[in-house]
């Protein structure tokens, strides 16, 4: 998205529209600036590390292995999937 608006505003630029150089580039630049040009702060980030990562994807594996384990047993009890046993073959 950032890509078009820059290439959206190029084509414009290099257009005779009666628009000015810096009235296109204000428009790509209003996030990170104030209308005086001067630089907005950056925003506070909360950093989790590695705790963050932990806490995040320990239980999604254990909440996805419990779902994969009741849905297993739900085809197994209603024959729609049975493990094939290769000691059973027929030769």
């Amino acid at each position: 998205m950032v890509l078009w608006n820059v290439l959206r505003s190029a084509g414009r630029l290099g257009t005779a529209t009666g628009c000015s150089r810096s009235a296109g580039i204000g428009q790509l630049r209003r996030k990170y600036t104030y209308r005086s040009g001067a630089l907005k702060p950056m925003p506070h980030q909360i950093r989790f590390g590695l705790l963050g990562i932990v806490a995040t994807v320990i239980p999604g594996l254990l909440i996805g292995a419990q779902i994969s384990k009741n849905i297993a047993n739900f085809l197994e009890e209603n024959d729609l999937f049975v493990p094939s046993d290769d000691d059973d073959d027929d030769d």
